[in-house]
């Protein structure tokens, strides 16, 4: 066994970071750690992301036809967007399409607004319909590690309207898991927290591994240790809030 030390601060990093409005996003992007999101783009995304995203665009020929609108702003960016918005659209419509500074995935590099290529694309609201190559790459998003992040009959729990052309990096198995049991990010925390580490693990197999999700509670005021046995990959994400979700992957040959 070997033990793991993560450091407090690291509750606000990781792939699995909830940002909403009850949970703003704490720490700084390192420039370093941004790319383009396709050729050509000035749409950047966590490096990660992005290279998950261009495999994702490559196996359906995506670029040719969808757009990257929008990916990471940082905060002055997000506040002149909803400032902008408020004076454009009004308080009603800001409210259920723009989040505030502070509580944007935007900031995160881990969204993506995409539209189809057409003349003129809305900046809010692109368009992005379940037919044709949007629904293609709708299709193929888990398996790259991407969720639909507003869908519809869920905006009491995101507090964000239905947001057809947003798409948020969550990595694997946890968009699989996410999309199997028709969860948001929200309710997918709320879920892990079921199989705290030194209880029980969630399992979600795969045809060659058995992969184990689990949630390790925060320390209080100082960094969290726990241990895990030596052979094991894995990683560890922090939720923003609370915790950590430990992903482990054994294999079944």
């Amino acid at each position: 066994m070997k033990k793991l030390v993560i450091p407090e601060k690291s509750v606000h990093v990781g792939s699995l970071i909830l940002v909403n409005q009850q949970h703003p996003y704490c720490s700084e992007n390192s420039k370093s750690y941004l790319v383009p999101a396709c050729t050509d783009s000035k749409v950047l995304l966590e490096r990660k992301a992005a290279a998950l995203l261009s495999k994702l665009m490559s196996s359906i020929e995506g670029w040719d036809h969808i757009s990257a609108v929008s990916g990471w702003r940082s905060r002055q960016e997000q506040q002149e967007i909803y400032d902008q918005s408020l004076k454009d659209s009004g308080t009603a419509f800001t409210e259920q399409f723009v989040a505030m500074p502070d509580h944007s995935e935007h900031q995160t590099g881990l969204a993506i607004d995409l539209g189809l290529r057409n003349p003129e694309i809305d900046f809010i609201r692109p368009d992005f319909p379940y037919s044709g190559i949007c629904q293609m790459f709708r299709e193929k998003a888990v398996t790259y590690g991407f969720i639909e992040r507003y869908p519809k009959g869920k905006e009491a729990i995101t507090g964000i309207a239905h947001e057809p052309w947003h798409f948020r990096y969550v990595g694997a198995p946890h968009a699989a898991i996410m999309t199997k049991f028709g969860l948001t990010l929200e309710e997918y925390h709320d879920f892990i927290k079921q199989y705290p580490l030194e209880k029980k693990h969630f399992l979600y197999r795969t045809r060659n591994q058995n992969i184990e999700v689990s949630y390790i509670r925060t320390a209080d005021g100082v960094d969290t240790e726990f241990e895990i046995e030596d052979h094991i990959l894995y990683s560890v994400s922090g939720n923003n809030a609370d915790g950590f979700v430990l992903t482990e992957w054994t294999s079944t040959q």
